[in-house]
């Protein structure tokens, strides 16, 4: 199983939430939860995500959790023009310990996203020091880690 379809199976319980954003907050929420209303995890694509404008900087944590897939198929896929782990790190750093994302992932969720950062890291060196992301590969590395210490594998049962 490649890490697109393991993010499906780890991911795939989350229930797809009514909203996605504070959709009353501003025009600009509102926005953002219409575009991820048409979409789910399996079509969401590059260009709906930004880079200019990212509808994740606004979404709540169960809509994060919903469309991790997504975004973990887009960081997979994305090379060149594409590229988007970047932008997959700057959601996973934000906050660094405090970050509210780690601590709305299960175990085992949290667990897959150390193996995807790590595929990363094993699998594209020269793209991400390219981009300037090595630094914040290793931080999200180590914040997503110290989180899931002796959580076992993502294959596993765990929670």
């Amino acid at each position: 199983m490649d890490l697109s379809e393991k993010a499906t199976v780890v991911f795939g319980a989350v229930p797809r939430p009514e909203h996605f954003t504070d959709f009353q907050h501003c025009c600009e929420c509102a926005e953002y939860d219409e575009i991820l209303q048409r979409h789910d995890p399996g079509n969401i694509r590059f260009d709906q995500l930004g880079p200019a404008a990212d509808p994740m900087c606004f979404v709540t944590d169960q809509a994060f959790r919903y469309y991790f897939p997504g975004l973990a198929r887009l960081a997979l896929e994305g090379a060149g023009d594409t590229y988007c782990v970047g932008q997959l790190l700057f959601h996973l750093i934000s906050d660094g310990l405090r970050n509210n994302r780690w601590k709305s992932f299960t175990p085992r969720q949290r667990r897959y996203v150390v193996e995807l950062l790590e595929h990363f890291v094993e699998t594209r060196p020269e793209e991400i020091d390219r981009c300037g992301d090595t630094d914040r590969i290793f931080r999200a590395i180590e914040i997503w880690s110290d989180q899931c210490r002796d959580l076992g594998s993502v294959d596993g049962t765990d929670a």
